[in-house]
């Protein structure tokens, strides 16, 4: 993404909070586009591909929940709700249906950025990238080509000798997670998870046999200076149901509680 600027969509009616947020995204680099409501929302979300959505809840036309729903049908974009409603069932809603990150009204500029600068230190995917042709990029090439394993590669494609050209393919039981596309699979049915849900998995599966603690998953999903370790539980809860939906019938999600102290991988051969 050097060279190019991030590009953010502000969906708030009203003016006020909206050109607050539009300022504050613009002081970090963003290319900043807005509306009023949540119909010209959805459609400026699909006409431009933003990497960031804030999203106020309480829209005039359509529920910020509806929005949230439309937005992540057709966008992988960050998105970050906001409200003025502070009960806990709204926050739970939000992030069940995929918003990465809430926040309460009224909020300070600093408090939209810091947690914007969180989400985007996170691993993302490649935007308007064809997994399959990740390997044909000049970087890609270039290092093939560095490395002479393309001729040994080519010598040798009878006998169906595969080249590691990117991260290695993650297997634990049923799942498979793969780093590059960012993909995650149970015996071969792709996984619908988040951003945050696949960088969550991710975190367990790079030391299964370890206990997570929620301060440890809240520090490295988040970044530092957060408390609230409701969030890791409810994007935990919102995995195991992802991933359990996908095993055997009647089976349980491979990520079990550690009471006390926070979540740990179960053995492979127990999913």
């Amino acid at each position: 993404m050097m060279g190019s600027a991030r590009t953010a969509v502000v969906v708030e009616d009203d003016d006020d909070i909206r050109e607050l947020i539009t300022h504050s995204l613009t002081m970090q680099g963003f290319e900043v586009r807005t509306a009023a409501s949540g119909q010209a929302g959805v459609e400026l979300v699909m006409a431009s591909d933003p990497d960031l959505v804030t999203l106020d809840l309480g829209l005039p036309d359509l529920d910020g929940i509806e929005v949230c729903r439309r937005v992540r049908d057709v966008s992988t974009a960050y998105v970050v709700m906001i409200s003025a409603r502070t009960d806990e069932i709204d926050r739970l809603m939000g992030l069940e249906i995929g918003a990465d990150d809430y926040l309460t009204k009224p909020f300070s500029p600093r408090e939209l950025q810091a947690r914007v600068n969180a989400m985007f230190r996170r691993p993302r995917a490649a935007r308007n990238e064809d997994p399959a042709d990740a390997a044909s990029t000049p970087s890609a090439t270039g290092a093939r080509a560095d490395n002479g394993q393309v001729a040994a590669a080519e010598s040798s494609a009878a006998s169906a000798v595969a080249v590691d050209e990117g991260p290695a393919l993650t297997r634990h039981g049923r799942l498979a997670v793969d780093p590059e596309s960012r993909v995650v699979t149970v015996d071969e049915q792709e996984a619908d998870l988040t951003r945050t849900e696949f960088d969550l998995l991710a975190i367990l599966l790079s030391a299964p046999r370890r206990v997570w603690s929620r301060a440890v998953l809240l520090d490295s999903l988040w970044g530092p200076g957060w408390s609230e370790e409701h969030l890791v539980e409810v994007h935990v809860g919102n995995l195991r149901r992802k991933l359990s939906k996908l095993g055997p019938a009647g089976g349980r999600a491979p990520i079990r509680t550690v009471r006390g102290v926070g979540y740990r991988m179960e053995e492979p051969d127990a999913f």
